[in-house]
């Protein structure tokens, strides 16, 4: 949360001092901070649910899925479950995004850079690690936190954007940065012991609405939103049933009527769709192998 309020320059006035804390701060979870930063500021507070550009929780279209091959479906599918929801920030944004994603000429050395500083640090900890206690330390210090991390990250960016009564879009005609900031965000309520623990990260959308607010002033920032715009707002509370409803009614997506589906309605609707010869383009399953992968919440 630190890492992610520097790169928004909500800490510190120096941008210098932003980038070497935040890229400190990063390393703990094997993020490279100027590879996080460049397609989190840029692509996903830029075109926030914005799909074509915004791929981050992008949902399939039932064509979509029904093209894909089995092993591509099979993951989809473990994505967009609370026990696996960790693949899809390793996979779709971790892995391709940062250890993979190169840059154009002007940023390639930074990244390089920063690729170097997480895998010194890496190197370093996982050596140290192992002295001590072998292959076992090795999973508890490294490998456990580092999926741990991964599984609370997509869990959190899931519910930031992702709920039966927010919408996506395929097209840049049907969006507008004002809507994919104000109502494409939530505000999940938890106890207040709970948001103290991870700073206020699921009151999401005053953050969208402007990134420089620190996490410390989010709570603030939602009371005067919500005074003006309640009505864009989608408001829950914390709960275990709660997360499970998203996750079972948000699995695939409608970019037409702007509704979710569930994997079961699939062949109905593309039954229905091809009857009455509605059934549009595919969208490109993968963007992100051929795009910079790397945004949250």
């Amino acid at each position: 949360v630190w890492a992610h309020d520097a790169a928004h320059g909500a800490l510190f006035r120096s941008q210098h001092l932003s980038r070497w804390l935040g890229t400190i701060f990063m390393l703990p979870s094997f993020n490279m901070y100027r590879l996080w930063a460049f397609g989190h500021n840029r692509v996903h507070h830029g075109f926030t649910s914005l799909s074509s550009v915004d791929w981050i929780w992008r949902p399939w279209t039932p064509a979509e899925y029904r093209k894909s091959s089995w092993p591509r479906r099979l993951l989809y599918r473990l994505e967009r479950t609370p026990y696996a929801c960790a693949l899809h920030y390793i996979l779709r944004v971790w892995w391709p995004g940062m250890l993979r994603f190169r840059g154009d000429g002007k940023n390639r050395a930074a990244f390089r850079n920063d690729k170097i500083i997480t895998l010194v640090f890496f190197l370093g900890f996982s050596a140290i690690v192992w002295w001590i206690g072998g292959i076992w330390s090795w999973i508890s210090a490294v490998l456990l936190p580092f999926i741990v991390f991964n599984y609370f990250i997509a869990l959190f960016v899931f519910l930031h954007h992702t709920h039966p009564d927010l919408p996506f879009f395929a097209e840049k005609e049907d969006w507008a940065p004002a809507l994919g900031q104000l109502y494409c965000s939530t505000i999940v309520r938890c106890s207040r012991i709970s948001e103290m623990l991870i700073h206020n990260i699921l009151i999401h959308t005053p953050h969208h609405v402007d990134a420089r607010i620190p996490f410390y002033h989010l709570k603030g920032a939602y009371a005067d939103l919500r005074e003006q715009y309640g009505q864009y707002i989608h408001e829950m509370r914390f709960s275990f049933r709660a997360v499970w409803r998203i996750f079972a009614q948000c699995q695939l997506y409608d970019y037409e009527q702007h509704c979710w589906l569930r994997f079961r309605q699939a062949r109905s609707w593309l039954a229905t769709q091809e009857q009455n010869g509605l059934l549009t383009r595919v969208i490109d399953v993968d963007p992100v192998v051929r795009r910079q992968g790397t945004a949250q919440g």
